[in-house]
């Protein structure tokens, strides 16, 4: 496969920011000590929910990062997926964090996240049938309108399945984009965590997903346990992750790349450590160095 060549309208006209991390409380001493020169990362991103009416102390930190770093933000509690009816109050919280901020996007993940008012605080996966992906597509438009920027998607890692899906979960992304006009935010270690679980292909999966469509990578840590990955976020990126990600570089010709840390975060220096490692990835790698397909994934 030759190298990807994006037209200008790739990544719906929104810049490779570079290299990026998630901006958390364990590390806002650190950053509000230590000049912006010293930071050694281009941009943060900012879980949407963590800020939204917070105007104290890490209200003050966002300013001071904003003012010097790109930002993005990324939700957690939209359920694009869901039968309830968006939530009008939600999408305003958006917007008005969204005019403090300037974000170069807003992003959330394609998940549904509870019914008939309940919240399970889980990201559950969507059912990958004709009707879903009608029903989603609907309400990124009324998101989109709302907001006045497209929406920004993850696909999200899974531990199930539902007999109902009539197609992969890469075909439902690429579809969506297609339909909606939305950008895909592909979170390279939930491809490895998903593909482990359910068996599939994470090569073959990253090469149905549009690269023009590609805003965004997310790299991360998951826990093992044994016959299944678990999305904790709480070590270093694996190895057989690496292959993955450069494969993505390589298609898009490069795209903005944040590593994720929520638990067990280690110091801002040991964070930079890790990314440094994504920095390092090449994405004109020969040929033969490119990752083996069905890589590390069972039946």
């Amino acid at each position: 496969m030759a190298r990807s060549d994006p037209a200008p309208q790739a990544r719906l006209g929104l810049p490779d920011l570079g290299y990026g991390v998630g901006l958390r409380d364990r590390h806002f001493a650190y950053l509000m000590r230590t000049p912006p020169a010293g930071w050694g990362v281009d941009w943060f991103e900012i879980v949407s929910e963590n800020f939204i009416g917070n105007h104290g102390y890490a209200a003050l930190v966002l300013e001071t990062i904003a003012a010097q770093r790109p930002v993005v933000m990324h939700g957690v509690s939209l359920s694009i997926g869901g039968s309830d009816p968006l939530d009008p109050a939600y999408l305003d919280s958006i917007a008005e964090l969204a005019e403090r901020v300037k974000p170069a996007w807003i992003s959330d993940h394609l998940c549904w996240t509870g019914v008939a008012g309940l919240n399970s605080h889980d990201l559950l996966p969507m059912p990958l049938t004709e009707a879903s992906l009608a029903h989603v597509a609907g309400r990124v438009r009324q998101v989109q309108d709302r907001l006045g920027r497209p929406l920004i998607l993850e696909n999200p890692s899974s531990y199930f399945e539902y007999r109902s899906s009539q197609m992969p979960e890469c075909e439902y992304l690429a579809r969506l984009a297609e339909i909606s006009g939305c950008g895909l935010l592909l979170d390279v270690n939930n491809v490895y965590v998903s593909a482990f679980n359910h068996g599939f292909d994470p090569v073959s999966y990253i090469e149905a997903i549009p690269a023009t469509s590609i805003v965004q990578v997310h790299l991360a840590g998951p826990s093992d346990r044994g016959t299944h990955l678990v999305d904790t976020h709480d070590s270093p990126v694996p190895d057989a992750v690496w292959p993955l990600y450069a494969l993505v570089q390589e298609r898009t010709g490069g795209v903005s790349t944040l590593l994720e840390w929520d638990a067990n975060i280690p110091p801002f220096e040991d964070l930079v450590a890790e990314l440094d490692k994504a920095r390092a990835v090449r994405a004109d790698r020969p040929a033969e160095a490119r990752p083996a397909r069905a890589l590390h994934a069972h039946g």
